[in-house]
């Protein structure tokens, strides 16, 4: 079953336009890698399924529903779970109390993120501005959980991360993708990337231009679409 649909996407910044008809879709149970160089759409895409940054053309279906044009906040209650880049977790609250704030019934209560972070379980008193930046990643994670999303979306899941940190999150999402998560992730860490997506779509400024398997991702596209 399709899970997310997203058909001749179009969406600008004033009079600038970002995306030009973009073309994806994430099934149930799917782990998808949105992939493309620095400024090609790729969170663009990410705020307009989320209608953050709403797009001027184009389809958005969600578990067969038309969600274009809906807000944010009913995107989120119709099941889709937003890490944003950056993290963005409300610094002058608690890790518990960041979790709590978006939490709704279902598999993942605190304590099955704690299982998962075993760091969040620690720090769960603490404020999250007072964390590292690895832990305020887990806790973005965890926080999009609670809610217990149909689809999870990770913008740039591991940028700017120390080594050790990333493989703890690279080994959440493997875990997560056993349970039979679907995810969207953004990343720019291939070696990472590529064991867990079972579909890769690649932008190149503001179009889908490459959809495949891992396994057909090829040396040549590689250094077409996501090289220096």
């Amino acid at each position: 079953m399709t899970l997310l649909e997203v058909s001749a996407l179009e969406t600008c910044y004033g009079a600038s336009q970002a995306l030009f008809g973009v073309e994806l879709a994430v099934g149930e149970g799917e782990v998808v890698a949105l992939m493309g160089r620095n400024g090609m759409g790729k969170t663009t895409t990410i705020r307009s399924v989320c209608n953050l940054t709403p797009p001027r053309a184009g389809t958005i279906r969600f578990a067969g529903r038309e969600i274009t044009r809906l807000s944010p906040h009913r995107i989120a209650r119709c099941g889709v779970g937003l890490v944003p880049e950056g993290r963005r977790c409300f610094a002058n609250l608690t890790v518990e109390e960041n979790m709590r704030a978006a939490a709704r019934p279902g598999r993942w209560t605190l304590e099955a993120v704690h299982d998962l972070f075993p760091q969040l379980a620690e720090r769960r008193r603490q404020y999250a501005g007072t964390l590292s930046g690895g832990e305020q990643q887990m806790l973005a994670i965890g926080r999009a959980l609670t809610t217990n999303p149909r689809l999870l979306i990770l913008d740039e899941a591991t940028e700017g991360l120390a080594p050790l940190v990333r493989r703890e999150i690279w080994a959440a999402l493997r875990r997560l993708k056993e349970l039979g998560q679907s995810i969207l992730v953004v990343d720019k860490t291939l070696k990472e990337l590529m064991p867990v997506a079972d579909r890769c779509i690649i932008l190149e400024k503001g179009r889908t231009v490459w959809q495949g398997r891992p396994a057909d991702l090829g040396e040549d596209i590689q250094d077409r679409y996501l090289g220096v």
